[in-house]
């Protein structure tokens, strides 16, 4: 966005400037001024280890995650662990039958709502554990006799607990135990199979299915690990039959409850073997008695070797947190030291924990390092494409005028999906200026019919307001609405459906940092973009004079305490990396995706785009050139026609709305603003209209 009519219709730009323009990037501890040509400023981490098992594990797309105990949280050793080292969280016996729904009909969630809300803040996601089980069941359920009876109670169960949790859960285990031991192969003896037979499994899988189509669905044993067991071969049987018939199931997890020798020898067949079936596998409760490196390391290895073991979960973090305790099974001591086995498992997924000073120098010296090529794989880009294509829809919001708006253009929209519902916040321009405006919608389709809600006539104001940005704050549970006003500005709302919610404007800054009065030139300061990870905080903002800035404070100090503010990325030619930056979270990845606005030879908008390991960068180019842009017109069709040759300032839809702005890789969709090709005049009267991209190259 930009309040800026750029001389001459954008002028003619070289198509020559572009190819040879210059892009700097710096990381946390790189000076403003350092530089690098764009093949060259690709970030060393490719080749950087991570110190710590999360991390390391999302280098690959996998996560390390463990068991969580709510009494716990208060455990400053326990917490610390639990937020350095894992990126993924299974609430230990808080989501168990016996604590969500103790009496029948009446749910209680207090307590895992402390695990999934701690988790949420820490940009830590969530495997739900269990639905369906045999075992700490509430004495009603066991004690019915009926059928019908139980078939409802056991779907209304389902539907419950997971409608509460609807897009906060990755996966769950939908049935849990329900094979015998032995040699038989055969279902083990429940209530649940007592009166409902060998179909309960099938149909509690459907339920959840329509209950979240977004989680993911597994079934989840233990003693499952050796490929020849007899066990092992019912639960196989069972996902064959499952896929072959159409019944929802994405995944298998194998607890990995092991004696002191570690996984059996035919674990990685039995991991390899499911996943030809075409479900992901994942170790879910892993322990190993005296906690031997060399088992935890074939463990790991186990994984790592096949492509859809897609995560690990250790039950519990210290010895003395397991149910085994006795054994001394986990990766932590009593006092919260990392055993030889921590450092084996780390090892094994790719990471070292010598590697801190190492990987400071390589960040440092990153503008200096020679770059892979664009085109070629590499592992911190995996879950990404290297080029995009895409599926414009027609318009699907235009300006709403009234007696006090006369707007020209609907435009820079923002945009999260909460509580069933798209929730979007746009600029509106006129010649008059700028302000905000809020719409909501179940619907792409009833987008053009939604109601336009004016945000001047709240606490907002009036004035110049545009380019806004929303997103929830999880540690604070309030909503952020960030916008530019000359200075970066926000508002906060307890109801983000309430128009009337939000208050007045408040400034991230006391004034236009240094760094940017020292560079802006003749640009113009807008495009204010908060993102966090689960420490920091960063605001990045633009200048339309090729410069792309980054803040940063504390999660804790949010928001206020942003300093440090440094040149993020730069370009010479300014048209190459002019506004409308967005960074996100790739969802189940240690990657951080990038897009910047640009205006190309031919005086059109569109996107390039770099990657990272890390929010503070270097930044390694993706889709990044007028030939393989990220989003651009030439890479994009237009089933209804081409109403639009720009591409231009938008968002992606996230796959949640928090503070980290994670998205899901997999068939990206992009709110934007385009314009009818033949229009013209002075740019705050452009008529933008609002579409949505749809990737159509998913590789997922």
């Amino acid at each position: 966005m930009t309040v800026v009519k750029p001389p001459g219709r954008y002028r003619n730009l070289a198509l020559g400037l572009l190819a040879a323009g210059v892009m700097a990037v710096a990381g946390t501890a790189a000076p403003a001024s350092a530089t690098a040509t764009a093949t060259d400023s690709a970030a060393a981490s490719d080749s950087v280890q991570a110190s710590t098992l999360g991390a390391q594990a999302a280098q690959s797309g996998r996560y390390f995650g463990t068991a969580v105990a709510g009494g716990r949280l208060g455990d400053g050793t326990y917490s610390t662990i639990l937020n350095r080292e894992f990126n993924m969280v299974t609430p230990e016996n808080e989501m168990k039958w016996d604590t969500t729904e103790r009496s029948r009909g009446s749910f209680n969630f207090g307590p895992a709502d402390q695990i999934v809300n701690q988790a949420t803040s820490r940009g830590q996601r969530v495997r739900g554990h269990t639905l369906v089980w045999h075992s700490q069941l509430p004495s009603w359920v066991s004690s019915i006799g009926d059928a019908n009876t139980l078939r409802s109670v056991m779907n209304n169960h389902i539907n419950g607990v997971m409608g509460h949790y609807k897009g906060k859960v990755y996966a769950w285990d939908v049935v849990n135990e329900a094979f015998a031991d032995g040699g038989s192969g055969a279902h083990r003896p429940s209530v649940f199979q007592n009166l409902l037979g060998d179909g309960f499994i099938e149909e509690a899988f459907r339920t959840a299915r329509a209950a979240d189509a977004s989680a993911k669905l597994c079934y989840n044993d233990y003693n499952i690990e050796n490929w020849t067991d007899a066990k092992t071969q019912g639960v196989y049987r069972m996902v064959r039959d499952f896929k072959a018939r159409g019944v929802p199931i994405d995944c298998v997890g194998f607890q990995a409850h092991f004696g002191t020798g570690g996984p059996p020898a035919s674990f990685q067949t039995t991991l390899s073997n499911f996943a030809a079936l075409g479900v992901d596998v994942q170790i879910t409760e892993l322990d190993i008695a005296q906690a031997p490196a060399t088992a935890y390391a074939n463990t790991v290895k186990a994984c790592m070797n096949v492509a859809r073991c897609n995560g690990i979960t250790v039950w519990g973090i210290r010895d003395t947190d397991s149910w085994r305790a006795g054994e001394n099974p986990l990766l932590f001591d009593g006092g919260g030291n990392k055993k030889p086995a921590y450092n084996s498992a780390l090892t094994a997924l790719g990471g070292t924990p010598a590697v801190k000073a190492a990987a400071n120098t390589v960040t440092k010296a990153a503008a200096k390092t020679p770059a892979k090529s664009p085109a070629s794989p590499a592992s911190s880009a995996a879950a990404l494409p290297g080029s995009y294509g895409w599926s414009s829809s027609g318009v699907l919001m235009s300006p709403k005028p009234d007696s006090t708006h006369n707007i020209a253009g609907l435009k820079d929209p923002t945009v999260v999906y909460y509580n069933g519902k798209y929730h979007v916040f746009a600029s509106v321009a006129s010649s008059s200026g700028y302000s905000l405006v809020y719409l909501n919608f179940t619907d792409w389709s009833q987008a053009a019919s939604a109601t336009h809600y004016y945000l001047d006539r709240s606490a907002i104001g009036t004035g110049y307001r545009a380019a806004p940005q929303v997103f929830y704050f999880a540690p604070q549970r309030t909503w952020y609405l960030v916008y530019q006003t000359g200075n970066a500005s926000y508002s906060t709302n307890t109801d983000i459906s309430n128009p009337n919610g939000w208050s007045a404007p408040r400034n991230f800054y006391s004034s236009m940092p240094d760094i940017i009065k020292q560079n802006i030139g003749n640009g113009y300061w807008v495009d204010m973009w908060v993102i966090c990870d689960s420490a920091n905080c960063y605001l990045f903002s633009s200048d339309d004079n090729g410069h792309l800035y980054r803040s940063q404070t504390t999660l804790a100090q949010f928001p206020n305490g942003f300093t440090n503010t440094v040149i993020a990325a730069q370009d010479s030619n300014k048209y190459a990396l002019f506004e409308a930056s967005n960074v996100y979270k790739v969802q189940d990845s240690n990657q951080y995706l990038l897009i910047v606005e640009a205006i190309g030879s031919d005086g059109r908008r569109y996107f390039r785009s770099w990657t990272s390991s890390s929010i503070g960068g270097s930044w390694t180019p993706l889709a990044a050139s007028e030939n393989n842009p990220f989003a651009r017109a030439s890479n994009t069709t237009f089933p209804s026609g081409a109403w639009t040759r720009d591409i231009s300032h938008g968002e992606l839809i996230r796959a949640g709305y928090d503070q980290t702005l994670t998205i899901n890789p997999c068939k990206m969709q992009y709110l934007y603003q385009g314009m009818n090709p033949n229009a013209g005049g002075d740019y705050n009267t452009l008529p933008w209209r609002l579409g949505l991209l749809t990737q159509t190259n998913s590789t997922c």
